[in-house]
């Protein structure tokens, strides 16, 4: 006698479906009831309370607020200097003279801020080359070699250092760090003066490029130490133990799991730190000669910016210069803009890349 086992599978509505089976003479029937048993998709919906409704048009106010203010702060500066925009063309950036009517002499007026330019990036440029290493270094240590008795205080300091008013840096570089700063500028030009940047005519070390670009490199200090702390925060755990458990040292855990995660946030930190470089005015002002001139010798006693050039101009000048200055400032506005965007830029894909 022979057994056998058949499975058929039938459905005799598309909402219930069946399988029967045979063994010998016996069937069973099986019928699927969660389909006829499921209830339909619920779908929830309530209505935001008053209250909700009020926060949320506060909250979206305030954050169209900041864009609303960005914008007529540039319409502003663009409105005022189109005259000079006009009037100078291209030349308004490229032009090294500034320099209003000359009615004796028959001379229309010049403006032109490639001088400037030259002398903000410089700056900032200097500012960089020694606040970011600084400021990398002191992110490291407070994420991974500062004790926790340590590591709040400084945080805090860094914190701090954020909030002191730019006047306070500059009364601070004049007093303080100018003596000890001439003597350094004196050994960069002994032993490194054949380098056309550390040479100079004259034995005028006071108030030049370098000096400015020391007291802005500590007030860059807290903006990339800030966001390198955060990139290194988030660097996965789990690569961290991985590079433990094959016998990295910490410093060698650095290198090949840190370093490598946060470059592109710290690159961006470091972009952010030169648009605050670049768009500084008081500090500036306060400890550099201005000279409205493309100055190559960082170490003489002459240079400037755009920001201090406005500030050094704007007491006295005509109706006329006036506009010129605010051209000025809406150049720098874009400059400035488009370093924060393009540092931003690089935070976000690397924070999306982690």
């Amino acid at each position: 006698m022979g057994i056998g086992l058949n499975f058929t599978f039938r459905s005799p509505s598309r909402n219930h479906p069946s399988a029967h089976f045979h063994w010998g003479n016996s069937s069973i029937s099986l019928v699927n009831t969660a389909a006829r048993t499921l209830p339909p998709k619920r779908v929830i919906t309530t209505k935001p309370r008053f209250s909700d409704k009020v926060f949320r048009a506060v909250v979206t106010s305030g954050g169209f607020s900041s864009l609303v203010i960005l914008g007529l702060i540039s319409i502003f500066l663009l409105i005022n200097g189109l005259n000079t925009f006009k009037s100078e063309g291209f030349k308004f950036i490229t032009g090294f003279e500034w320099y209003g009517p000359q009615l004796d002499a028959g001379l229309p007026a010049q403006y032109g801020i490639g001088a400037m330019l030259y002398g903000t990036i410089v700056i900032g440029l200097i500012a960089l080359f020694f606040g970011f290493p600084i400021a990398v270094g002191a992110a490291l240590f407070l994420s991974y070699y500062a004790p926790e008795w340590l590591k709040k205080p400084m945080v805090l300091v860094v914190d701090v250092m954020a909030a002191i008013p730019s006047i306070v840096f500059g009364l601070w570089g004049y007093f303080i760090l100018m003596p000890h700063a001439e003597y350094w500028a004196k050994l960069i030009h002994k032993y490194l003066g054949f380098i056309p940047i550390f040479d100079m005519p004259a034995p005028a070390f006071s108030r030049s490029p370098f000096i400015a670009g020391l007291v802005l490199a500590i007030m860059i200090l807290p903006i990339i130490t800030s966001i390198s702390r955060e990139i290194f925060a988030q660097t996965p755990l789990d690569r961290i133990q991985a590079a433990y458990a094959l016998g990295a040292t910490k410093w060698s855990m650095i290198k090949s799991v840190v370093f490598p995660y946060g470059r592109g946030g710290v690159i961006g930190g470091a972009m952010l730190g030169l648009g605050r470089a670049i768009g500084e005015t008081v500090a500036v002002y306060t400890v550099l000669n201005i000279v409205y001139d493309i100055n190559i010798e960082v170490l003489l006693s002459a240079g400037g910016s755009v920001a201090s050039m406005i500030v050094n101009k704007f007491g006295e000048a005509s109706p006329e210069e006036v506009k010129a200055l605010m051209a000025a400032g809406f150049v720098l506005f874009l400059v400035t803009l488009f370093i924060n965007f393009l540092a931003d830029l690089i935070i976000n894909r690397t924070a999306r890349k982690g």
